[in-house]
């Protein structure tokens, strides 16, 4: 099995989700007492949270491009950001280090596509819903997605940052999602992507009216996947 390394701690929830998701994952495909080679790098988020303007996503591609390169001198042969949003700066960090950086947008694309999904609604922090750069990810690979609404970016934010980030899950959210969603499948989308690492424990994949792709699960597969050799 092959070394993958995980720039975590955004937030340490989703790493700890990939860290159990990518061993269980591995020890049922590969049986017996099997688990994963892996490095993590876990940051403070503290330093990270809600980058806003130009220097604040410099600040942010340094600090993930020196978490890499320490992946990288810590043995890992392929690496995995733990979160949507910071994928903003994947082209950044990528080219800093000469081993693949499995881009999440990618992993959940290329599930979609193999699904025969056609359109989408993607849900999660603002600046993956609003800005170009994720949703031009997920358009190449044959997805179309619904128009975002103001509304619905704003009490995300609201439920991503003051309650998922901070371990808790309220039952009043939880009931805003499933409306969300509901809402989504009567405007006649195929699918909803959660486009945020947490949305996960508040939104239950296997029992809504949608299916659910959540880009945690998908992008901790998808190193899995590379773990094991069935991925360049």
């Amino acid at each position: 099995m092959r070394k993958l390394g995980l720039i975590g701690g955004m937030s340490w929830y989703s790493t700890e989700f990939y860290y159990r998701r990518i061993n269980k994952q591995v020890q049922r495909r590969a049986g017996g007492l099997c688990s994963a080679p892996m490095v993590i790098d876990n940051l403070n988020f503290c330093d990270l949270a809600r980058a806003t303007n130009d220097q604040d996503w410099d600040h942010v591609a340094e600090a993930l491009v020196g978490a890499a390169k320490r992946l990288e001198t810590g043995g890992a042969r392929a690496i995995l950001i733990g979160a949507n949003s910071m994928h903003k700066v994947h082209d950044k960090v990528a080219a800093a280090v000469s081993v693949p950086v499995i881009h999440i947008a990618d992993a959940v694309g290329q599930k979609m596509k193999a699904d025969g999904v056609k359109s989408a609604a993607l849900i999660g922090t603002r600046n993956v819903m609003a800005e170009s750069w994720y949703r031009q990810r997920l358009v190449k690979h044959g997805v179309t997605l619904l128009p975002w609404e103001a509304a619905d970016v704003e009490e995300l934010e609201r439920i991503i940052y003051d309650e998922l980030m901070a371990g808790q899950v309220v039952r009043h959210s939880e009931r805003i999602l499933k409306t969300l969603i509901t809402e989504i499948d009567k405007d006649g989308a195929d699918a909803v992507v959660l486009g945020c690492t947490e949305l996960g424990m508040i939104v239950d994949t296997k029992a809504n009216i949608l299916p659910i792709y959540d880009s945690a699960e998908i992008h901790a597969d998808a190193g899995v996947d590379w773990i094991l050799g069935d991925a360049p």
